[in-house]
């Protein structure tokens, strides 16, 4: 990549080495990649092609709990290089951080969920409520966008737009005592096996569900080479805002070429999620973030 690339597009060339790099993104002696699912014949090819176009090198897979944390992490970072960057677009003091085994971040640490720690507080002390309602409610996103809340000063730079009579409740508002506000969850899925895509559906309708305010942004960031299994948690509109992949530009490529060996259902498939807006490469993330 020469030296005026773009800024999303050398933080998504890093983001890339560093999977390689981690051993997250990786090829078997074999040639099967690291997000292949062995006993899937397209699946494996589709990832091989992929993991050979950005540099993968042999090595020995990883465990899969280290591979997803190291993927949140890769994620994390692409986001913290491109994102608060954009703030012509979107102005704020922004935060990306990784919860990762935090479980003392979730999200009513943020003024949109801060009810729910009343609740939960509530059914600590009243066991049989807590088996009624369950814990579904507390959902502690793999990475989490917030939003500082605006000074005085700030809100009041250009022109006097509160003083002390009015605007007493606005979450953004400083002075009035409130939690930072969630602007985005996002689920880091290295690949789709078993119920993970119904996991993330049930963590994005609880947020959905459970919130006071603004609804946060919420969505999927995978490397799930299996088209049918992006499907699974792409189709439909109404929990997620949208599955981002981390190499949507190489999979398409694989998925064209493996589609000339009489697969065209496969490249169907692919076209249909990405024409109907509902999968994404990665660099679109910071400016869909942005709107």
């Amino acid at each position: 990549m020469g030296k005026n690339s773009s800024i999303i597009a050398s933080a998504r060339k890093a983001f890339h080495e560093a999977l390689v790099s981690s051993g997250v993104l990786s090829l078997s002696k074999d040639g099967v990649a690291s997000n292949a699912d062995g006993s899937n014949a397209p699946s494996r090819v589709l990832a091989s092609v992929m993991a050979k176009r950005l540099g993968a090198k042999v090595a020995k897979k990883l465990p899969a709990q280290s591979s997803g944390s190291l993927f949140e992490a890769a994620v994390c970072d692409f986001l913290q290089a491109t994102f608060p960057k954009l703030q012509h677009l979107r102005p704020g003091d922004w935060n990306i951080f990784n919860l990762g085994n935090r479980a003392e971040t979730h999200t009513a640490s943020f003024a949109q969920y801060s009810h729910l720690s009343y609740l939960a507080e509530v059914m600590r002390r009243e066991k049989q409520l807590s088996t009624v309602l369950g814990n579904d409610y507390m959902v502690a996103p793999d990475i989490v966008v917030s939003r500082a809340l605006c000074s005085d000063a700030e809100i009041n730079a250009p022109a006097k737009f509160v003083d002390a009579t009015i605007s007493t409740k606005a979450d953004l508002r400083a002075a009035n005592g409130g939690l930072p506000l969630l602007h985005a969850s996002i689920s880091a899925k290295w690949t789709m096996r078993s119920d993970r895509a119904q996991n993330s559906r049930t963590e994005a309708l609880n947020l959905i569900r459970n919130r006071k305010g603004h609804l946060p942004h919420i969505v999927v960031v995978t490397g799930e080479p299996l088209p049918s299994r992006l499907a699974s948690l792409a189709l439909g509109t109404g929990d997620l805002d949208c599955v981002y992949h981390f190499a949507l530009y190489e999979l398409l490529d694989a998925v064209h070429e493996y589609g000339t060996n009489g697969r065209e259902d496969i490249i169907e498939q692919l076209e249909m999620l990405v024409q109907g807006k509902r999968l994404k490469d990665i660099s679109d993330l910071p400016l869909d973030l942005s709107c």
